[in-house]
C-alpha cells in the first residue's frame, strides 16, 4: 500500500479540486496517516476531480441555506462512515456557530427536538436518498412532499444534487480510506470563495 496522507483543503491546489493530499500539513511531525489512493496526483484523478468541484461550487453558492447543506452532508457522511467528510461536517457546523447539541443530534435527528421542520424534511431527504438499496423505491412521496412544502425549486435542485454530491464524495473518501481528523474549519468554504 503506497504511502499518502490524508486530504486537506487548507488552499486551493493548483488543480482546482476542492480537496488535496499534502503531507507537509496535515499531521503532526512523525505521525502518519494512510490512504490508499491519491486521487489528485493521477492526471485522471485530477481532472476528474476538477468537473466534481464544479457541481460543489454551484451548491455551496445555491439559496438552501448553508445549514442545511451542513446538516444533510454531515447526516448523509454519518450513514455512508466517512469519517473525514462526517469530521468536516461537523467542524463547519460548529464553527458557524451551530450549538453543541443540534450537531450531536444530527445522528438522532428523529429523538431530538433541536431541528425545525424544514431541517428534519432535508434529513429526511439525505436519509432516503443515502439509502436507496434499503428504501427499496429511494425518496418516498411523504418525504418529498415535506421537502417541497419547504423549500423552492432552486433549493429543490440543489437539494438532489448536494444528497448526490455527498454520498459520492463519501464514497471516493469510503474507498481510499481517508481518515478523519485533519479538517480545519472553514476550508471548504475558503476553497469555494
Amino acid at each position: 500500500m503506497a504511502h499518502v496522507t490524508a486530504p486537506r483543503c487548507q488552499r486551493a491546489p493548483p488543480t482546482g479540486i476542492w480537496w488535496s493530499f499534502d503531507s507537509a500539513h496535515d499531521h503532526e511531525e512523525g505521525e502518519t496517516m494512510d490512504s490508499r489512493f491519491d486521487l489528485n496526483s493521477n492526471e485522471l484523478g485530477a481532472k476528474l476531480g476538477k468537473r466534481f468541484a464544479g457541481v460543489s461550487v454551484g451548491i455551496k453558492g445555491s439559496t438552501l441555506p448553508k445549514v442545511v447543506q451542513e446538516l444533510v452532508s454531515l447526516r448523509a457522511s454519518q450513514l455512508n462512515g466517512c469519517g473525514y467528510c462526517v469530521d468536516a461536517h461537523a467542524k463547519d457546523l460548529a464553527a458557524a456557530g451551530e450549538p453543541a447539541v443540534r450537531v450531536n443530534l444530527v445522528a438522532a435527528w428523529r429523538e431530538s427536538t433541536v431541528f425545525t421542520e424544514a431541517e428534519r424534511a432535508a434529513l429526511a431527504f439525505a436519509e432516503e436518498g443515502s439509502r436507496l438499496a434499503d428504501a427499496h423505491q429511494g425518496v418516498s412521496d411523504e418525504t418529498w412532499s415535506r421537502v417541497r412544502k419547504h423549500y423552492d425549486d432552486d433549493q429543490v435542485a440543489a437539494l438532489v444534487y448536494l444528497v448526490a454530491m455527498i454520498n459520492a464524495a463519501n464514497r471516493l473518501l469510503v474507498i481510499t480510506h481517508t481518515k478523519g481528523g485533519s479538517y480545519q474549519a472553514g476550508t471548504f468554504d475558503a476553497v469555494v470563495n
